[in-house]
């Protein structure tokens, strides 16, 4: 028997939360992915199949260490958010824990005006 990679981890991780929660038009899906250098975010509507918005750690500017970008990006998101009518989310991690960079990416969204 082999063992499982760290992206096939995160893969069927991701797999499991995407089989709970959904992403529609009134209330979109706010997906996650972290890279080691970046960290991206995207507001998606499963029903159409589009994405709303998105932004990541390029585009917010140089905050400091990661976890300050992440921050950064999640009130980054929510402004951009809200510029396109958008003010309640379901928060998709990826697959990854919700813990450091994707944590403060989320209080970053919270901070910024998302519901979640």
């Amino acid at each position: 028997m082999s063992k499982m990679t760290t992206q096939q981890a995160r893969r069927r991780r991701h797999a499991r939360v995407r089989g709970k929660i959904r992403g529609t038009t009134e209330r979109p899906r706010l997906a996650v992915f972290r890279s080691n250098r970046t960290i991206y975010v995207q507001v998606i509507d499963d029903v159409q199949g589009t994405t709303l918005c998105s932004a990541d750690s390029r585009s917010a500017g140089d905050a400091g260490d990661k976890s300050a970008q992440a921050k950064a990006v999640g009130q980054l998101i929510a402004e951009r958010a809200k510029a396109a009518g958008i003010d309640t989310v379901v928060f998709d991690r990826g697959g990854f824990l919700y813990h450091g960079r994707v944590r403060a990416l989320a209080e970053g969204a919270r901070e910024g005006g998302l519901n979640f």
